[in-house]
């Protein structure tokens, strides 16, 4: 057997066992009450933008794309999803002060101006999250409002 074909089963076999550890990919159970729309009271388009580029991974309604499954990559997207919703989780917006909340919206603009969120690798796979810069005059406009 030739070192190439050798090499090829070492890696098939590698890849195979990578699949056997599998990170939680899960949406844990949430009160409609408690989410942004409900408490916040947003206008349609920030709700639509929301939704469209920021729930998957700041929210407990991610949608897992069937890549998510695939290892490494599935480690990648369930650790930026657990540190999405750890920093900033629309599904749990009653659980923020007034305070706290317009804070959170006012990093949500920041980052979003600076081209920081999304992220650019996930941008790149959902052009659905791309915003424009209405979409952040949106998230900005809500940042300010009292």
């Amino acid at each position: 057997m030739s070192w190439k074909v050798k090499l090829a089963i070492l890696v098939s076999l590698l890849a195979a066992g990578l699949q056997l550890y599998q990170p939680e990919r899960s949406n844990p159970p949430s009160n409609p009450g408690g989410s942004f729309e409900a408490v916040a009271r947003p206008a349609p388009e920030l709700a639509n933008v929301l939704r469209r580029a920021c729930y998957d991974c700041h929210s407990n309604e991610t949608r897992w794309p069937w890549y998510s499954r695939v290892s490494p990559v599935s480690w990648l997207i369930a650790r930026d999803v657990r540190r999405g919703r750890a920093h900033l989780n629309f599904s749990e917006w009653n659980r923020l002060s007034p305070q706290a909340a317009q804070h959170k919206l006012r990093e949500a603009c920041e980052e979003v101006r600076a081209g920081e969120m999304p992220l650019a690798l996930y941008r790149w796979f959902h052009s659905e999250a791309r915003l424009s810069a209405a979409d952040a005059d949106w998230i900005c406009a809500a940042s300010k409002a009292p």
